[in-house]
């Protein structure tokens, strides 16, 4: 299974499999794109040629493929942010509704809500870890009307954190255990953790409490 996975890697299009996944993200909140980021940095920096049965010139290999990948992995996220930004300033109507259909969205929105109108940068950054804060945080955006200029920096941001976090979890699980499932399946557990992480900081967010730009 992980000499196809290898093979796969050197494809181009499963980097288009990986931007789709996180553009659409931001809609539906259950894809997996951070374990699609992860499975596959773990399988470059483990030498994927050599799982392949390729050959690997030198120790740094796979260096283009994880630059790749995590440049893919931020130029998408920013692209789905500015999407669902758009979408929801010109139907503001419409998805006030759909996150009012879900608890976890509109509790998010609630803990996030005050920080947004404020122009709370790092919760921007923040929210991009945490269970759905990206969708609420791009939609609350494009709801409450605030300027492109005032999001669009901080979810750069964002994306540049999250899809360097996600790469390295799998460059290091790989560095440390090789391309196995093991190394997968911890970078896996580190990546859900620090989404705790993040929730419970957003928990703790006091909604008086101004968050600096």
């Amino acid at each position: 299974m992980l000499e196809a996975l290898g093979i796969l890697l050197y494809a181009p299009w499963i980097y288009v499999v990986i931007v789709l996944s996180i553009l659409l993200d931001v809609f539906l909140p259950v894809l997996p794109s951070g374990a699609v980021v992860v499975a596959a940095a773990t399988l470059a920096a483990g030498a994927a040629a050599d799982v392949a049965g390729l050959p690997a010139p030198h120790a740094n290999a796979h260096l283009p493929e994880l630059f790749l990948l995590a440049l893919c992995a931020a130029a998408a996220s920013v692209l789905g942010d500015l999407a669902a930004y758009r979408l929801a300033r010109h139907g503001s109507r419409r998805y006030t509704r759909l996150i009012s259909r879900s608890r976890r969205l509109t509790a998010a929105q609630q803990r996030l809500g005050l920080a947004l109108v404020r122009g709370g940068g790092p919760l921007v950054v923040l929210a991009r870890f945490a269970p759905a804060g990206r969708a609420v945080v791009s939609l609350g955006a494009g709801v409450s009307h605030r300027r492109a200029m005032e999001f669009l920096p901080w979810s750069a941001v964002a994306a540049v954190a999250w899809s360097a976090y996600s790469v390295g979890l799998g460059y290091l699980g790989a560095q440390l255990l090789g391309a196995s499932w093991i190394a997968t399946g911890l970078s896996l557990v580190a990546l859900a953790g620090a989404g705790l992480v993040a929730a419970r900081l957003l928990r703790g967010a006091h909604p008086d409490r101004p968050t600096p730009v």
